[in-house]
């Protein structure tokens, strides 16, 4: 399914303020965890985050193939994606953006864009320009640690996506992405009592496994029959978090937290 691009002038309308300001915690505490911060580089990370809230409509392109990249994108709330769309309209899901996420944070390097960033749900983000960028990473070296962490992080999810594509069964690849997502969001402080958000539709996890919507439907259904998870009204529920690990061979090393 084709994603809209509704252009820069279109795409945004400003955010609240408390509402960026209260998910900016998300971002520090990602980078936090990856590497110990000082007092200053948190704050400075902070206002970052604050500086230049805004809002996205699900399904628009934040930014599309072959554009010239600008802008450095930070996400605050909602998820997006990487993907790549092919000439019949088929959609190839990459990697997902979580709360706490940088889209490409060093794209701007890149004089047009290989793939298309898009957001999934409705979405706020942060626009950091590369001049801030820069500034903040020439100022603050255990940021450039960590954010290097995060790249090295980055490159080992795109691994197991693709053990996933080209080894795991589809029940297996589809534990091990809500396993995957569930250990992501429970980092930045998005999990509780088992619970997390998963809005995600049928067709999202088919684009990101590469199979089917109706061969979802029937995995996700054999899924929910093992007792292990449950999802629902774009809520994911997971009662056996071991048990999910073992059905997906998932091991969280390769998400290397300190």
């Amino acid at each position: 399914m084709p994603i809209n691009n509704f252009g820069y002038r279109r795409l945004f309308r400003f955010a609240g303020y408390r509402e960026a300001e209260m998910a900016a915690i998300h971002f520090v505490r990602k980078l936090e965890v990856f590497a110990p911060l000082a007092p200053d580089g948190e704050q400075a990370l902070h206002d970052l985050a604050l500086k230049r809230p805004r809002s996205c409509p699900a399904h628009a392109d934040l930014i599309s193939e072959g554009e010239d990249p600008k802008t450095v994108y930070l996400v605050l709330e909602g998820w997006a994606c990487r993907y790549k769309m092919l000439e019949d309209g088929r959609r190839q899901i990459l990697s997902l953006f979580l709360p706490g996420d940088l889209c490409d944070p060093y794209v701007y390097i890149l004089k047009r864009m290989d793939h298309s960033i898009a957001a999934l749900t409705p979405l706020k983000v942060a626009l950091i320009t590369p001049r801030e960028f820069e500034e903040l990473t020439d100022a603050q070296p255990r940021v450039v640690r960590a954010l290097w962490w995060e790249s090295l992080v980055t490159g080992a999810i795109q691994r197991e996506w693709l053990v996933s594509a080209g080894q795991r069964s589809s029940l297996e690849a589809l534990a091990h992405l809500l396993c995957e997502t569930y250990f992501r969001l429970q980092l930045v402080g998005l999990e509780k009592d088992g619970q997390c958000p998963f809005p995600l539709t049928q067709s999202d996890m088919a684009d990101a496994l590469g199979v089917t919507q109706p061969h979802v439907s029937r995995t996700l259904q054999e899924l929910h029959d093992t007792g292990l998870v449950l999802l629902k009204r774009r809520q994911l529920t997971v009662y056996d978090v071991d048990g999910l690990r073992r059905l997906a061979s998932f091991n969280p090393d390769y998400l290397h937290h300190r």
